[in-house]
């Protein structure tokens, strides 16, 4: 099934998620890619190349899934250790072959220039343009918040001119201290300016068609990024997209659910929690009952994936079906408080895949439950009126089936994953 979708507005929206890590400041990766374009753009790149290295930028931090990881990337200028996630986020990209060819700059986006000087290309000098405008972004972040930008740019250019030569190569530096020169390359980094930014890229990009498989690639791709936001969420939002896809095939004819709808319904499985990165670790993690600020900041997630996938053309059906899964048939389901009648069918098939999977998997304040009591819990949903019969019924026919599906996986890509992290060797 091909989908007329700009590839490149997939990534660049799917990269939204990224950025809500950071919880209050949702614009880092966007922030270091305006500013390493302004830089290449001083320095004479082409187009094309400053357009690879702003799909770099949005990237860069792939391998950064929690809260308290990120905390650590913008309170600290640098610190051993900081390549794990470079690593895990370069053996991720280089998984899929659309975005390969970024994976050996972002493996690189922590490393000094000392270190790279004497093996200097396109791919180190791309990696340190990189290091240079996350560095700077996070000396300016704290400025942006608080509103005093402008009068923090003579520290910033100070703090990186002292480490030209070491950290970062002279001529970036020398590019950077040019046009930094300018207010409006600093003005350009708040809010408003940023999202104009990312609307005039979003209006010239030309819908085109992408067949399947690439988008699964790119959800599945994202979904391991929120997959790894805890341990107990390993695999979650795979095993939902396996189910969903595996009810909606096994309902197809009876509700008339066609292949379009079931590749859909996948890649809204893959993708319908992206918006939990916003959530902090803690609260995720928390093995007792939530606060009322934790269960309002958990109902928010589901806001959250709506906005990031509803930027999409052409994924309209999508980001309803995927931020539909907590809307309830009698109205007091979160976030949209939808009834019955306004919950598209397959939306119901992803709520029910969701609510299987999680029963099946553990859980900060319980172990995983066997197939007969997942079961047992679906049919007392099912007599409250809170899951669609006909959804209970071909779970029921297939319960092994759907069980085995909605196991975490311990695959040799997870596998693989893991060992990235904490192997030089691996990703480099």
């Amino acid at each position: 099934m091909p989908l007329f979708v700009n590839f490149r507005s997939v990534v660049h929206a799917l990269s939204d998620s990224l950025d809500l890590v950071g919880i209050d400041d949702v614009h880092h990766g966007k922030r270091v890619g305006i500013m390493a374009v302004e830089i290449l753009r001083e320095l004479g790149w082409s187009r094309q190349d400053q357009e690879m290295v702003f799909d770099a930028c949005l990237l860069h931090d792939i391998g950064v899934s929690t809260s308290d990881l990120h905390r650590q990337l913008v309170e600290e200028f640098d610190w051993v250790g900081s390549q794990t996630h470079a690593k895990l986020g370069a053996f991720l990209l280089s998984k899929f072959p659309p975005l390969a060819h970024l994976a050996p700059a972002i493996r690189l986006h922590h490393t000094h220039w000392a270190e790279l000087k004497d093996r200097c290309g396109k791919t180190e000098r791309i990696a340190n343009l990189i290091f240079l405008a996350d560095r700077v972004d996070v000396l300016a972040g704290t400025a942006i918040l608080n509103d005093e930008l402008l009068e923090g740019v003579p520290a910033i250019r100070a703090k990186v001119l002292e480490q030209s030569g070491r950290m970062f190569d002279p001529e970036l530096v020398a590019a950077f201290v040019s046009v930094s020169r300018k207010e409006a390359f600093w003005l350009g980094l708040e809010t408003g300016p940023v999202a104009e930014y990312m609307a005039r890229i979003s209006r010239s990009a030309r819908q085109e068609e992408t067949g399947i498989e690439t988008l699964l690639g790119v959800a599945a791709l994202f979904s391991h990024v929120v997959d790894a936001k805890s341990h107990f969420t390993v695999d979650h939002s795979q095993g939902v997209a396996r189910v969903a896809a595996y009810l909606c095939g096994i309902l197809g004819d009876s509700c008339r659910l066609d292949h379009d709808d079931c590749a859909k319904l996948e890649l809204a499985g893959y993708l319908h929690d992206l918006g939990k990165l916003r959530i902090p670790d803690a609260v995720l993690d928390k093995p007792g009952p939530l606060t009322g600020r934790e269960r309002r900041q958990i109902t928010s997630h589901a806001y959250e994936t709506y906005r990031i996938l509803s930027r999409i053309p052409g994924f309209e059906d999508i980001a309803l079906w995927a931020s539909y899964h907590h809307e309830m048939p009698d109205g007091e389901g979160y976030p949209f408080r939808l009834t019955r009648d306004e919950i598209p069918f397959q939306a119901r098939i992803l709520r029910a895949a969701d609510i299987f999977q999680a029963l099946a998997q553990d859980r900060p304040y319980r172990d995983a439950l066997p197939a007969p009591a997942v079961l047992d819990h679906l049919r007392l949903l099912c007599e409250e009126g809170q899951l669609d019969l006909s959804i209970y019924d071909a779970i029921a026919a297939n319960l092994p089936e759907v069980y085995r599906l909605a196991q975490p996986c311990a695959d040799q890509f997870q596998m693989n994953s893991r060992r990235a992290a904490s192997d030089p060797i691996v990703a480099s």
